[in-house]
């Protein structure tokens, strides 16, 4: 008999109707069939037990981590199942992919030893306040040796601020110890970041320090997110604090328009990410809505009083000089700025800028500043004193905006 491909197509589509119809597969095997015929001796219809064995349920191939996910609370957690979380000392916080996985939150405290991805440092206590003295510290190991960086989110920071004269953190102070220099910073920086430089390969760990003494109801809880050295997400070396929008906010440690005081001994750079066809970057103080007087730029001179601009590096008065003998104590570095509504443009430009006025010239008026140095970096220096010519000085805080190429630039 001669078995065409048209007759063998019509064979396969009735067993399959066939198949339908009954509900089931046949499971006795088939000789001398039309099989036999097509694929040889060797075709076996198989048992529904060994089909079955062949096959996992369908919930053994739904992907559940460690991808990110929120808590309920707000904590950022690792989506996981629910039996490693448990495992690894986690806290379930709901669920996640799908319900296939929870929200496995990471909590260390003083003498804990971080070893998970956004693990969260947080006062012993926590979430209620903190009153106690002494150090508190975490050691941080890297996940792998691929590991070039930390990045520190103050999701809550609150500890004793600086005394009043000289505005030293000599009550409380944030230490970290085993990577890049960071600045010591105290007082209260809920929101703000840090990123830390922890060195190639297997190096020694990073220990984050929370040192206290006296009475203050203490608050913190720092996110720590291990950065592989490929990643996207890494800043630029020597970046404390790294921005990647076209538009956003930077500040100093401890601001606050109210009862904010200026950290003394920073010397820390602050990046903003150069985005694609923009080539230049504008600057303005923040709206300062508690004060009938803007503060929210005042780094050098009696703040209690109208400070005007002061530019410049050079000169022997420093920021006791009121119309400007150079910023010579504490001041903040913009490459190059100069204001942004003066048509024609000067043909100079500055670098450094303190006093109590945001602006690139020297005087009373608050005005826009742009530069065009790029990559995008502010650098702030202050040095341990600050008594009797600098008092009450709040820190700085500019909202920018990156230009456009087209603009000129």
């Amino acid at each position: 008999m001669r078995i065409t491909l048209v007759d063998t197509c019509a064979l396969l589509s009735c067993c399959l109707l066939c198949v339908l119809a009954a509900g089931k597969v046949p499971t006795k095997p088939h000789t001398n069939s039309w099989r036999d015929l097509i694929f040889g001796g060797k075709w076996f219809s198989p048992s529904p037990r060994q089909r079955e064995s062949k096959f996992l349920p369908i919930f053994a191939f739904v992907p559940i981590g460690p991808s990110s996910c929120a808590a309920p609370s707000g904590e950022q957690g690792n989506c996981i199942p629910s039996k490693d979380c448990l495992l690894r000392n986690g806290i379930p916080a709901g669920p996640c992919g799908g319900g296939y996985g929870v929200c496995c939150i990471f909590l260390q405290t003083c003498g804990g030893i971080i070893r998970e991805n956004s693990t969260y440092f947080v006062n012993p206590n926590h979430p209620d306040v903190f009153d106690g003295t002494g150090s508190c510290q975490v050691t941080v190991q890297k996940l792998h040796p691929d590991i070039c960086q930390l990045r520190l989110d103050l999701d809550m920071f609150s500890i004793a601020p600086p005394e009043a004269a000289n505005h030293l953190c000599n009550q409380d102070q944030l230490l970290i110890s085993g990577g890049s220099p960071t600045p010591t910073i105290c007082g209260s920086s809920t929101g703000d970041h840090m990123y830390i430089d922890a060195g190639l390969g297997q190096s020694n760990p990073i220990v984050l320090s929370i040192i206290t003494s006296g009475s203050f109801p203490r608050l913190w809880r720092i996110r720590v997110t291990q950065i592989h050295c490929g990643s996207i997400s890494r800043a630029d070396q020597g970046c404390l604090q790294h921005y990647t929008a076209i538009s956003g906010r930077v500040r100093s440690f401890n601001y606050n328009t109210v009862g904010g005081r200026q950290l003394s001994n920073q010397d820390y750079s602050i990046c903003i990410r150069n985005e694609r066809n923009f080539c230049g970057i504008q600057y303005n103080a923040c709206p300062d809505l508690e004060n009938n007087r803007s503060r929210a730029f005042t780094i050098s001179g009696n703040s209690n009083n109208p400070v005007p601009t002061i530019v410049g590096g050079g000169g022997g008065g420093g920021a006791a000089v009121p119309t400007g003998g150079g910023c010579i104590s504490d001041w903040l570095l913009i490459g190059c700025i100069r204001s942004a509504d003066r048509i024609p443009p000067l043909p100079g430009c500055e670098d450094r800028v303190c006093g109590g006025t945001f602006s690139a010239e020297a005087g009373m008026l608050a005005k826009t500043v742009q530069s065009s140095v790029r990559p995008f970096r502010l650098y702030f220096h202050t040095d341990g004193v600050e008594a009797p010519n600098d008092i009450d000085n709040r820190g700085f805080c500019l909202d920018y905006v990156q230009q456009p190429c087209t603009n000129g630039f």
